[in-house]
C-alpha cells in the first residue's frame, strides 16, 4: 500500500458494521503527522474481534469507533476478515507498536506527551523507561488510572496547563474510548489522543511480549492465553467473530 495520504481521515471500510481504517504502519504513521498539524483533537482508536463484537452491543463504544480519525486493525481476525472482503490495503497495526513509533516521531519533532491509565507504579515507569529509550522525548505529565469523576475536570485541567500534544490513554476498553469522547472537546491543547489499552504495562513487560515466532505467524494471541489463561473469557469473542464474519461473507456471496 501506499504509505503517502491526504490531509484527510485515512479510508475504511466496515468489518460486521464496525469502522476499520485501511492502513499499513507507515500509512498510519504519516496520518498521525497530519493530525499533529491541524487543529483540533483527533482520536487514534484500535479494532479487533473483541472490541468488534462488543461494539455491536454497545452503542457507545461504536458510536466513538464511528467518529474517530483513525481505527487502526489491531487483531489479525480484523484484517483477515477485511481481505476475505476484498480490501487487501489493509495491513495489521497494533496498538502496542504504534504507541512506540509516535514516541519516536515526537521525540524527534518536540511534540510533547502526557501518560494517563494504569496503575501508579505502572505509569511512573512507563515514564522512565520511554525517557531512557527516546533520548530529547518531552513527558510534560504522567497520571494513573485511578481519577474519581469528581477529580475528572482537575485532570483535564492539569492536561490542559502541561501543553500537551500528545495523550495516550491506558484504562482498558471501553473506559478509555468512552472517556476520550467525553472530554476531547476539553482538551484544548492535545492534537493527538490514542487509546492504548495495556500498552503501559507492555512497554514495563508486564507481560511479556510474545517471541518473534509467534510474532510472524500472527499468533499472539495464543502466546497470551498461554501465558494468562485468566484471558479465556475475552476470547470467547473470538469464535463468536469468526462465525458471524463467515454468515457475513456467505449473505454477501463472497464464498461462491
Amino acid at each position: 500500500m501506499d504509505d503517502r495520504v491526504n490531509t484527510l481521515n485515512p479510508p475504511r471500510h466496515d468489518v460486521l458494521g464496525v469502522p476499520v481504517s485501511m492502513v499499513t504502519m507507515g500509512s498510519a504513521m504519516a496520518y498521525v503527522r497530519a493530525f499533529l498539524a491541524r487543529p483540533g483533537v483527533d482520536l487514534v482508536v484500535a479494532s479487533n474481534p473483541e472490541k468488534v463484537i462488543a461494539a455491536r452491543k454497545n452503542p457507545e463504544l461504536m458510536a466513538v469507533l464511528k467518529t474517530a480519525a483513525m481505527v487502526i486493525p489491531d487483531g489479525i481476525g480484523v484484517v483477515l476478515a477485511s481481505r476475505l472482503h476484498g480490501q487487501n490495503a489493509v495491513a495489521r497495526v497494533p496498538g502496542s507498536e504504534l504507541m512506540p513509533n509516535i514516541c519516536a516521531l515526537a521525540a524527534a519533532e518536540g511534540h510533547s506527551i502526557f501518560l494517563y491509565g494504569a496503575r501508579p507504579e505502572t505509569v511512573a515507569q512507563t515514564q522512565a523507561l520511554l525517557q531512557k529509550q527516546y533520548p530529547g522525548i518531552n513527558i510534560v505529565g504522567a497520571q494513573h488510572g485511578y481519577v474519581t469523576p469528581e477529580e475528572m475536570p482537575a485532570l483535564v485541567d492539569t492536561i490542559n496547563a502541561s501543553g500537551a500534544r500528545i495523550l495516550f490513554v491506558g484504562l482498558g476498553s471501553p473506559r478509555q474510548e468512552l472517556w476520550m469522547a467525553q472530554y476531547r472537546h476539553q482538551l484544548t491543547g492535545v492534537r493527538l489522543c490514542q487509546g492504548v489499552g495495556g500498552t503501559f504495562d507492555a512497554i514495563c513487560g508486564r507481560p511479556r511480549r510474545a517471541p518473534r515466532l509467534f510474532l510472524r505467524l500472527h499468533l499472539e494471541w495464543l502466546y497470551r492465553l498461554l501465558s494468562q489463561p485468566a484471558r479465556i473469557h475475552r476470547q470467547r469473542a473470538l469464535p463468536v467473530f469468526a462465525t458471524q464474519v463467515l454468515r457475513d461473507l456467505i449473505r454477501s456471496g463472497r464464498t461462491r
